[in-house]
């Protein structure tokens, strides 16, 4: 993804900024209260950056990090495994030559590699680790008084959804930026349908359908010389104390989609099914290839999510919004309409939403007015819980009971070493799995 979207950086003038953000002049001296960075507007200051979380996704963000800003420097990257912090270095400094500044001692290697990072002079971390990190990260970088790009889905479990909350509640108090990666809200074509959708074109919105169907994905073989724990984390996405599951990983995407189509509204109750047809040998994990779940709202309407990952079946990502004079169709991956009262097709061009989310990260760190995707991520991210839950156990749950629930599904997170034995929580039987 690359060089797609390029905004033009606000400029605000330094004494602007030091009003707007609260600084304190003494004596001729400014003094930057904790959580801002030490940065005025000007287009020529440097933004430093770090990236927590070296895979494809990591490697991907930290290109469109650079591109956001002329005067975007990574210097600090981060990661559990060694070769992936080598391999997305060596294809960053192809990539980005002049931009990309990560000296030998700054490349940290390890469970503690993240807070190595945050002890550098990065001004915005880049947190894209397996999402069963999310939450500790995100909390340690609001304290270490970083701005951050917080990859989806930002928990796997309930407790970590409230610590995500907690720790973007205390990145607004510190003025600290928080942008998500629910990519598709930074669409131009999805925008666009949104805000006829949310205007009022297809009338009462009565109910919404979404589908997130796909093929299979990679897996790595086990070597002699892994541990039970590096198995599981070079196989991160079959486990679902790292992965939230499939559902929770990817198909979290659709809930946000659906959570933007009822004006962020979220369900009071959810049921459903789902199951493994298809990935039942051992390599697979715990997860499940298929789920199906009904959300109900406050005022009775209905949202349907079906979601599968299974080889060599249709494939297909889209929203559909039923209202009362219309039916809006948004197809991720191809077109947007609406048929109804007010008839409307998508005609303009398309951009490269991955860009356009740090577009907007970076532009609002150089204009001074912070902005905090905190709850909405949290909240679509426990709607991909909710509909994780009621697949696995086979019965309604309310959103109420899930936010509140108690289950965490891996470890405790200061335990995380190479050689800790955990086994992985077995797989999910609807009408036996008990909700916790």
């Amino acid at each position: 993804m690359e060089d797609n979207v390029k905004k033009k950086t606000s400029e605000k003038s330094r004494r602007s900024f030091i009003k707007k953000s609260g600084i304190a002049v003494v004596g001729g001296t400014v003094i930057y209260p904790s959580g801002l960075m030490a940065l005025n507007s000007s287009k020529n200051d440097i933004i430093k950056v770090g990236l927590i979380g070296c895979g494809g996704r990591g490697t991907g963000a930290a290109s469109q990090a650079l591109a956001a800003d002329p005067n975007t420097e990574l210097v600090a990257m981060g990661d559990v495994f060694e070769d992936r912090l080598t391999e997305a270095y060596n294809q960053l400094i192809k990539l980005k030559p002049n931009q990309v500044k990560v000296e030998a001692s700054h490349k940290f290697v390890g469970f503690d590699a993240y807070k190595k990072v945050l002890e550098t002079d990065v001004d915005v971390v880049l947190l894209t680790t397996p999402p069963a990190f999310r939450p500790e990260h995100l909390k340690a970088a609001v304290e270490a008084g970083k701005h951050t790009f917080c990859e989806k889905p930002v928990a796997v479990d309930a407790p970590g959804v409230r610590k995500v909350l907690e720790a973007s509640k205390k990145a607004k108090e510190k003025k600290l930026n928080v942008v998500s990666g629910f990519c598709f809200r930074h669409d131009t074509m999805n925008i666009e349908t949104m805000n006829r959708v949310l205007g009022g074109d297809i009338g009462e919105i009565r109910a919404v359908t979404a589908y997130r169907n796909g093929g299979e994905l990679w897996y790595k073989d086990r070597k002699p010389d892994w541990t039970d724990m590096t198995y599981q984390m070079r196989n991160w996405y079959y486990q679902n104390w790292l992965s939230g599951d499939f559902l929770v990983e990817q198909a979290v995407h659709s809930c946000d989609l659906i959570s933007w189509t009822m004006n962020n509204e979220m369900p009071i109750k959810a049921i459903g099914s789902g199951g493994r047809q298809v990935r039942t040998d051992k390599k697979y994990g715990n997860i499940y290839d298929h789920f199906a779940t009904e959300f109900t709202y406050a005022n009775g309407s209905k949202s349907t999510l079906f979601a599968r990952q299974q080889a060599n079946t249709q494939g297909r990502n889209t929203v559909e919004a039923f209202g009362s004079d219309g039916v809006a169709y948004l197809n991720l991956y191809g077109q947007s309409e609406i048929k109804g009262k007010k008839p409307w097709r998508y005609r303009g061009e398309r951009n490269d939403m991955f860009q356009a989310e740090h577009d907007k990260l970076f532009a609002a760190i150089r204009s001074g007015n912070p902005i905090n995707d905190g709850e909405l991520m949290a909240n679509s991210t426990m709607m991909g819980i909710l509909s994780r839950m009621v697949g696995y156990t086979g019965q309604e749950i309310t959103w109420e009971d899930a936010f509140n629930s108690k289950e965490q599904l891996g470890p405790n997170f200061e335990d995380y070493s190479w050689d800790l034995k955990f086994e992985m929580p077995p797989i999910a039987i609807p009408g036996k799995t008990k909700f916790v």
